[in-house]
């Protein structure tokens, strides 16, 4: 189901896009970076947080960590991880494969700055095997994300 929402909404909104899917898991940002021939830096991960009673999703850069301070500058909040468990609940994707892309419904996405530095990022694609190459700009473009300051 994932992997199909993700698929279905790139041929909605940029039918130039293709999902690539590896026979060998792509999960961590390791695998991934190894996978497409990368570097760990430009595999685009997608953080599931909570702030509040809100889930938020953050693409940054494979390399990158939160800055905690600068997390709770922006969100005025501490940033919580989602539980295993509560990842493919509330965005519909396994971990390893959670992406801003074919979500069940609509959450607040942003994109660390970080990713700048790259013309293409590798972000997930709904699967622990799927991932896409994209523009950083296109990826928030086409999730309706807002740029954001929170990596060290």
């Amino acid at each position: 189901m994932s992997l199909a929402s993700v698929q279905a909404f790139f041929a909605e909104h940029a039918p130039d896009i293709t999902v690539i899917e590896l026979s060998q898991s792509t999960a961590t940002v390791a695998e991934a970076a190894d996978g497409h021939g990368v570097a760990a830096a430009q595999i685009a991960k997608t953080l599931a947080l909570r702030v509040g009673p809100e889930v938020i999703l953050i693409a940054t850069r494979g390399d990158a960590r939160l800055d905690n301070r600068k997390f709770k500058d922006r969100f005025k909040a501490k940033a919580k991880m989602l539980d295993l468990g509560e990842v493919e609940a509330e965005t519909g994707h396994p971990v390893g494969g959670v992406c801003l892309f074919g979500l069940p419904r609509p959450l607040p996405v942003f994109c660390d700055v970080s990713l700048k530095a790259f013309d293409i990022v590798v972000p997930a694609a709904g699967a622990i095997n799927a991932a896409v190459k994209i523009a950083p700009e296109q990826m928030a473009a086409l999730t309706g994300a807002d740029w954001i300051d929170v990596c060290a």
